[in-house]
C-alpha cells in the first residue's frame, strides 16, 4: 500500500527564551532557511 503526503507542512518558528550553543543571538527560521541543519535532541534520564 502506498500513501501520497498530501500537503506540505512548514516547520514553526523556534520558541524564544532557547540557549543555543557556538552563537550569539537565537535563531530564527530566515537564518536556516536553504541550508542543511543537524539537530541533536537529547535529555537526561
Amino acid at each position: 500500500m502506498t500513501t501520497r503526503y498530501a500537503g506540505k507542512v512548514n516547520a514553526p518558528e523556534f520558541p524564544a527564551g532557547i540557549d543555543w550553543i557556538n552563537i550569539d543571538r537565537p535563531l530564527t527560521k530566515s537564518d536556516v532557511a536553504g541550508k542543511l541543519m543537524i539537530l541533536d535532541f537529547w535529555t537526561y534520564c
